[in-house]
């Protein structure tokens, strides 16, 4: 999480800068950062971003119980069909958007594995992948992983093979 906040301070900072930044609670009640932009040209347009906060510890339970570990492994427990997650193996610090892009590159591959392995395709929200990038950047939460976070109806999956 120190290297997550970190990457998350300098990234406000960047914005704050850029775009006048502003912290503020989103309608779902969950913290957020807001960041409002407006064009310098002679059309005024106004952008509103809500950047999610990461949470690693909502990362752990979200990796397992979304099925990412059926494939993925961290601390030598989960699938070996796909690299593992382990954060020490991680370049950091990482934007999370690049880690978001990795991950569309390799999207096609991804739901070809989700819906032979759990049978379908994984859904993610923007939280949920926030946290989940959070989780994957943050070893002391890797560390408390282990197949006790791992729900009945994924394990299932993993004995599968």
């Amino acid at each position: 999480m120190i290297q997550t906040s970190k990457y998350l301070a300098s990234l406000g900072v960047i914005g704050g800068l850029a775009f006048g930044l502003t912290l503020g609670t989103a309608a779902s009640g969950q913290s957020a950062t807001k960041i409002g932009s407006t064009a310098r040209t002679t059309q005024i347009a106004q952008v509103e971003l809500l950047m999610p906060m990461m949470n690693p510890a909502r990362g752990r339970k979200l990796f397992a119980s979304k099925g990412c570990v059926v494939c993925h492994s961290i601390n030598h427990v989960g699938g070996t069909d796909a690299p593992s997650l382990d954060a020490s193996t991680m370049p950091g610090p990482m934007n999370p958007f690049d880690f978001v892009a990795k991950m569309w590159r390799g999207a096609p591959a991804m739901i070809e594995m989700q819906k032979k392995e759990i049978g379908h395709q994984i859904e993610f929200t923007g939280q949920e992948l926030a946290d989940i990038v959070a989780f994957a950047h943050d070893a002391a939460e890797q560390k408390m992983f282990s197949e006790a976070d791992i729900p009945e109806n994924i394990k299932k999956h993993m004995e599968e093979e």
